[in-house]
Formats: C-alpha cells, sequence, structure tokens
C-alpha cells in the first residue's frame, strides 16, 4: 500500500501531558526529527519530561484543574512556542472533544480522533447505544436520572450491580453493590466522585460480572479509511478498578476469538468514521463477550502491543495527524512472543494501595537482564499527591510467556527503588504466584489469590545486609585514611612503651 501525500506537516509538538506518557511522546517525536514542546505544573517543574523537551512552558499553578486542564493556558502555550500540533497523551484533556474542537479552531493539529468520535464514544451510555445497534453483547444496564427509582432498576438488572461514571475512567466514580442496603449511598458516592474528577456527576447501574477477564482491542485508523486492528490485550489484573499488570496477547483468547473481538472493534470504529489509535474494551467470560467501554486516545498499556507488532503506535499517531496513510493492512500485522508490563506506583499495598507522595531518593532500573522502562521519574523526583502516582512502566517482551513473567518478576526485583512505599514486592510475588504463571488471570485474581503485599525479610538476610553495610563503611573510612596508609585493613597494631 503506498504512502499518501502529507496533507501537513509537524514542525513543533506541545505536549498537553506530563510524566512518563511526555517523555514517552517526546522519545517518538524527537526520532521523527520533530520538535517538542512541554507544559508543567509548579510541582512538575524539576521533573525529567521538562528537562527532555525543547521548550518548557510554566503554567503558573499547583493543581490539575489550574494546569494540564486548563484549556487556554495549553491553547496559549502551544501560540506562544509557535508549536502546530497538540498531542494529548492520556488522561487530562486526552477524551474532551471541546478541547479537540478548540485546538482545530485554532488551526493546530489535534493528534488524535475526530472531535464527534470523542464526544460519542466519551459518554460511556451512548457508547453503549452505539453498540447494541452495532449488535455488539453489551451487559444490562440503565441510566440514572432524578427522579429514577433506583432499588426497581438495580432489582431489574440483579445483584451485584456496578455504579458507574458516564464520562470519565481510572476506577473513578465506580462502586460494586451487592445488595439493596448499599445502593443508594453507593450512587451518591459514585455521583460526587465523578463531579469532583469528571465534571459531570452522571452515572449509571451495570450487571457486576465478579469473575471474568478484561480484554481489549488496540485499533488505529488513517484519515484514508484505512482501519485495523493490533490485536488485544489482557488487562484483569487490578486494585481499585485500575489496571496494574498488563499482557498481549491474552492467555485466554482464541484465534476464533481474537476474529469476533477484532471484527467487533472495527466495525463500531468504521461506524463513526474513526482514526487515530484507540481501544475497545471487552469482558470475557469463557466465549462470551461484552462490550465494556472505548477509549479515544493511547492506552497507557500501549508499550505491550508495540512489543508484539513491531509498531509505535506514537509515531502512527503523528503520521495520521498529518494526513498520511497507514501504509499496511491487517494481514501484514503479527503476533510476536508474549509481552508483559507492570506499572510501578507509589502507594501502598498494605493499606489498601493508597498513595505515598514523597521524594524518590534513588532510581535505578534494573541492568539484569533485557527490558523496556517507560519512567517519569529520576532520582530526586518529587512525586506530588497532585496527581497520578505513577512511577514507571516496565516491560518485558521474551518468545513464550512464562519467561516474560519471570523475567519481568526479576527485572522488578533488581530495580533499586527508595524513598518511597512502592508496590513493587506486590508485582513481583503476583507474577510468580503459581495461578499467574497458569494463565488464571481474572478481574478478582488480587482478591482470589492475595498475592503478599510486601516481602518478608528473614532475619538472616537482615544480619548479612548489617554485615555488608559494615564492611562498605569500613572499606570507605580505609580508602580515605591519610595516616597508615601501607598498613593492612583490620590489622591490628600494639605498641608497647616499656618494650626492651
Amino acid at each position: 500500500m503506498a504512502d499518501v501525500t502529507v496533507d501537513r506537516t509537524i514542525t513543533r509538538l506541545l505536549i498537553a501531558n506530563r510524566g512518563e506518557i511526555a517523555r514517552r511522546i517526546i522519545r517518538s517525536t524527537h526520532a521523527m526529527g520533530i520538535g517538542t514542546v512541554a507544559i508543567y505544573a509548579e510541582g512538575d517543574a524539576g521533573a525529567p519530561f521538562v528537562g527532555e523537551a525543547d521548550q518548557a512552558i510554566a503554567l503558573q499553578g499547583t493543581s490539575s484543574s489550574e494546569t494540564y486542564l486548563n484549556v487556554e493556558k495549553v491553547l496559549a502555550a502551544c501560540k506562544r512556542t509557535g508549536a502546530d500540533a497538540i498531542h494529548p497523551g492520556y488522561g487530562f484533556l486526552s477524551e474532551n472533544a471541546a478541547f479537540a474542537r478548540a485546538v482545530q479552531d485554532a488551526d493546530i493539529i489535534w493528534v488524535g480522533p475526530p472531535p464527534e468520535a470523542i464526544a460519542l464514544m466519551g459518554d460511556k451510555l451512548s457508547a453503549k447505544n452505539l453498540m447494541e445497534q452495532s449488535e455488539v453483547p453489551t451487559l444490562p444496564a440503565a441510566e440514572i436520572k432524578p427522579g429514577d427509582d433506583i432499588l426497581a432498576a438495580a432489582s431489574r438488572i440483579g445483584y451485584p450491580v456496578l455504579v458507574k461514571a458516564s464520562a470519565g475512567g481510572g476506577g473513578k466514580g465506580m462502586r460494586i453493590v451487592a445488595s439493596e442496603g448499599e445502593l443508594l449511598a453507593a450512587v451518591d458516592g459514585a455521583r460526587r466522585e465523578a463531579a469532583a474528577s469528571f465534571g459531570d456527576d452522571t452515572v449509571f447501574l451495570e450487571r457486576w460480572l465478579a469473575k471474568c477477564r478484561h480484554v481489549e482491542i488496540q485499533i488505529l485508523g488513517d484519515t484514508h479509511g484505512n482501519l485495523i486492528h493490533c490485536f488485544e490485550r489482557e488487562c484483569s489484573i487490578q486494585r481499585r478498578h485500575q489496571k496494574i499488570i498488563e499482557e498481549a496477547p491474552s492467555p485466554a483468547v482464541t484465534p476464533e476469538i481474537r476474529a469476533r473481538m477484532g471484527h467487533a472493534a472495527t466495525s463500531v470504529a468504521r461506524a463513526i468514521d474513526y482514526c487515530s489509535a484507540g481501544t475497545v474494551e471487552f469482558l470475557l467470560d469463557g466465549e462470551d463477550l461484552w462490550f465494556l467501554e472505548m477509549n479515544t486516545r493511547l492506552q497507557v498499556e500501549h508499550p505491550v502491543t508495540e512489543e508484539v507488532t513491531g509498531l509505535d503506535l506514537v509515531r502512527e499517531q503523528l503520521r495520521v495527524a498529518q494526513g498520511e496513510a497507514l501504509g499496511y493492512r491487517q494481514e501484514d500485522l503479527q503476533i510476536t512472543g508474549h509481552a508483559i508490563e507492570a506499572r510501578i506506583y507509589a502507594e501502598d499495598p498494605l493499606h489498601d494501595f493508597l498513595p505515598t507522595p514523597g521524594t524518590v531518593v534513588a532510581w535505578e532500573p534494573s541492568r539484569s537482564t533485557e527490558a523496556r522502562f517507560d519512567s517519569g521519574v529520576e532520582s530526586g523526583t518529587e512525586v506530588s499527591i497532585e496527581f497520578d502516582p505513577l512511577l514507571a512502566k516496565v516491560i518485558v517482551h521474551a518468545p513464550t510467556r512464562q519467561e516474560a513473567a519471570l523475567r519481568l518478576a526479576r527485572v522488578l526485583e533488581t530495580t533499586r527503588i527508595q524513598g518511597m512505599e512502592t508496590n513493587r514486592d506486590f508485582l513481583v510475588a503476583t507474577l510468580r504466584t503459581p495461578a499467574f504463571l497458569a494463565g488464571d488471570t481474572t478481574t478478582d485474581f488480587v482478591e482470589r489469590v492475595d498475592p503478599e503485599r510486601r516481602r518478608a525479610i528473614a532475619r538472616d538476610e537482615l544480619v548479612a545486609g548489617g554485615i555488608a553495610v559494615a564492611m562498605v563503611a569500613q572499606g570507605r573510612q580505609r580508602d580515605g585514611a591519610e595516616v597508615l596508609t601501607t598498613i593492612p585493613s583490620g590489622c591490628s597494631l600494639r605498641l608497647s612503651l616499656f618494650a626492651k
């Protein structure tokens, strides 16, 4: 398939995001010969992504609403630096249709899908309706409007039910309800959280599947009608409704299921004239699948797809935004090996995975074996409570799934992270459980398998560690000695003033 002439060349890209995804976008953008502009909140002034961009603009604020969510400030930074394109990353304004329209109205290239597609799929209720029209299976659901009989709606759906925000994602505005007595309080709580997180308190009820798999299809389309899927990722290992380990391909997806899911995802994407990168998420129970939602942006877990397909999805987004054709067909793609990603968070697994902000005293990625680190931090980086506590994503690609899991566990174990509590030990324990290695990875995994939250340190390890510290300290002291430098370390020299 021949390339189509570029409609408009991107020369300088503003990245409307922060942390590891900003660094990830900078890496691909620079490789394409395109300049970059970073924007940053006060707490991010010393963050690695700020220094790695060609230019950086302070947004004069500390919170998300004052900075990364402030459309006027983002557009002003774009105008000030002469950037001719904006990449939103994920989160923040990435699925804000009004922002996408404002970017295009300012004659700036929007690196993402059409605003109309974002608006349609950004509302989970309208997305479910579209799926039903396209004959894609969906779980029973009911929108909650003022004056509705919530208890009756839940009874029709059947318990347990999930209270879910219509806008946004990332586990915000979600509550699992097991019985009628918990429902009204859960709805009120979900509404408050949704309003605070997304500015929209619309929630709905949906049948909750306690044990299934969370599997998603990566899609990619251009502005010339070419649309493909890049196979599936499984994201079933979650805590607080947020993914922490993702892999490609899924150990439960057969070629037949893959074909069905790929067809469903691309059919819906064609129905809304979708282009750029996007993800259609499903719940999978055996061979039965249900549509969950569509994310009209790059996903956090996109690296595992890149590792098994050889694609650079950020590069593809930029090419599509310039008007280029994909240049390949569905049959040109194939899955090679297995990739697993683990997200390292500054959080305390022993206390319900609550965030643990602070200073990263030491950050040294493992060199024990080959791995990809998509990191947002370095030694000395401040992790603020204002933003997501994701420190890094670690990705391993190997010929087999077991090899990928065990290698990733070793890489995590030998990565140096100091200064705060993290979920690193929990990730290592999870990857080494017999259940994970056997592919028994359903959404109830964390509760059902209950991997160790923190590695227990045996007494002999503490003793050996204490000895090692003492020996290192003694060695450094000996190296810095200014007198008696020829005497061996540890030598005892006794002198007698009264020797005959």
